[in-house]
């Protein structure tokens, strides 16, 4: 993988920010990524992002812990293990109940997180390089990467990143 460099603007305010994306949207410049220490109200719709589709995933996740917990218990009470205890028929739907349900939750929960992981690369051993350690406690940041880009186009985003209210402009090759 080459190196990339990238040019971030650092900002103080949420609102400040929200009507730099806009204008940048609107000037047609190629975000790489925006950086919030905190989910802000209305930036997916901005950036033109979709919903996450993580919820669908963990509907799958969560209806296979269902089908094993449910057809495991069927097959241990009335084929391995068929013992009636407590009065109870051999199967007893309602005693699958809440085992039943504590997979389901099991299975989506380990499901989501091993997919999110896998969606943004995360995971034991990765190393995400990081622009500046304030962006995850007070600042806001857009990325511009600046690889592939020429002297004017680099002054054209830095003069941009100052007019939209830029506490800090800086460049960082990762």
């Amino acid at each position: 993988m080459k190196n990339k460099t990238v040019l971030f603007g650092l900002y103080d305010d949420e609102e400040v920010l929200l009507s730099a994306v806009k204008d940048a949207r609107e000037k047609h410049l190629d975000i790489m990524d925006v950086f919030t220490p905190f989910p802000v109200h209305g930036l997916d719709p901005i950036l033109g992002l979709e919903e996450s589709r993580l919820h669908q995933a963990g509907f799958v996740y969560g209806a296979i812990g269902t089908l094993t917990a449910f057809l495991f218990m069927t097959w241990v009470f009335t084929r391995d293990w068929p013992i009636i205890f407590g009065g109870k028929p051999y199967w007893s739907v309602p005693a699958f109940i809440p085992i039943t349900f504590e997979v389901t939750v099991l299975f989506a929960s380990i499901g989501m997180v091993v997919t999110y992981y896998a969606i943004n690369g995360q995971g034991p051993g990765v190393t995400n390089p990081v622009l500046d350690d304030r962006i995850t406690d007070d600042k806001f940041c857009i990325a511009f990467d600046v690889a592939d880009a020429d002297d004017d186009e680099v002054n054209s985003l830095k003069q941009f990143l100052k007019d939209s209210g830029a506490s800090e402009i800086s460049s960082k090759t990762i």
